[in-house]
């Protein structure tokens, strides 16, 4: 056989596979949820599915994930939806789409989010990068005090429709009434059996533990060394008592430098999910500045605190949904999250 009938040959032996166009968007679409998924929730628990769909990316909740005694109504549930949502959005500006966020009710539980994506130029996003440093950081923070230029940044971040946050300052009489309530959460919670055995089954008290489930509350990112299971269940147990949560929680509020209250207009889910995306994209704006975040949403999560904090603080029809604290820190250990594949459906 000559060279030429030879390479002949080679090249017709040769297959090289050829990427289609679906399977192309398919990458970047599990690129963009691989963004979604470093969002933020309650116990991180990452109550979320994921749909992927010609041109849309929707996102449904996954119930067996939910958290039926601190979140009854799925209130969280729907924030942290909302949270992925943003994140989503945000970086598929970055990949070169432009999203459009819809909500579809099929229930009257379920409700998911479609977002269509449409191809255009990729457009740098200025909060994009803060996706990936992002965490909720659960430590004593430094005392130091954020300046009122930085929170005047933080002020004039856009919100969704319905939504509204507040900030208030370390040593105003607010902040030391929105403590009063974050303790008296703390009372009712952790004298609560039901919350505190929902609470225990979402930590994860080692390494192993946590690579295990890829979800829950580390002992890592909740800053206390490693414990064998088989032990650590009742010492854990022993600690969640209301005098010694308060002990813990006013140490790390007299820390930081500002607590946020953020509240809703109707307390729909839709407007939940617009909580979620507005929230998101406070923690990436602040993380951004160099601020440290971590949620103390006690008094939001008991009913009757609720409706006090909506009439003796707020004195308004808005409904109190989150409590954020705000400060300065050094990095604390990431919280682990599932692989994409888990966390897609057909």
């Amino acid at each position: 056989m000559n060279l030429k009938n030879f390479l002949i040959t080679m090249c017709m032996a040769t297959i090289i596979p050829v990427t289609t166009d679906a399977q192309a968007q398919n990458t970047v679409f599990k690129e963009l949820i691989s963004y979604a998924i470093k969002a933020p929730s309650g116990h991180n628990t990452q109550p979320w599915l994921f749909r992927i769909q010609p041109n849309e990316i929707e996102i449904l909740p996954d119930f067996g994930q939910s958290l039926p005694i601190v979140d009854p109504m799925n209130r969280e549930l729907y924030i942290s939806l909302g949270c992925a949502a943003e994140n989503l959005c945000i970086a598929a500006q970055e990949k070169g789409y432009i999203p459009q966020l819809s909500v579809e009710k099929k229930d009257e539980k379920t409700y998911s989010i479609h977002i269509a994506l449409q191809s255009a130029s990729p457009q740098s996003h200025p909060l994009f990068a803060s996706i990936s440093k992002r965490q909720t950081n659960r430590s004593v923070y430094t005392c130091r005090k954020i300046s009122r230029d930085t929170v005047s940044i933080i002020k004039n971040m856009p919100v969704e429709s319905g939504v509204r946050f507040y900030m208030y300052i370390k040593g105003e009489d607010d902040y030391k009434r929105l403590t009063n309530y974050i303790c008296l959460g703390n009372d009712v919670q952790m004298s609560d059996g039901a919350f505190k055995k929902e609470l225990l089954d979402w930590i994860r008290f080692n390494s192993k533990h946590a690579e295990k489930t890829n979800n829950g509350l580390t002992n890592a990112a909740m800053g206390v060394p490693g414990v064998p299971s088989l032990i650590a269940r009742p010492i854990v147990n022993s600690f969640l008592k209301p005098k010694t949560q308060n002990k813990s929680d006013l140490k790390k509020i007299e820390s930081s430098s500002h607590l946020v209250l953020f509240t809703v207009k109707e307390n729909t889910v839709e407007e939940w999910i617009s909580l979620g995306r507005t929230l998101e994209r406070f923690l990436l704006e602040t993380t951004r500045l160099g601020i440290c975040n971590a949620y103390m949403n006690q008094p939001c999560e008991v009913p009757e605190l609720t409706e006090t904090i909506r009439e003796k603080l707020l004195q308004t029809n808005e409904h109190p949904m989150l409590i954020v604290r705000l400060g300065y820190a050094s990095p604390m250990p990431y919280s682990p999250r599932k692989e994409v594949e888990d966390v897609l459906i057909p």
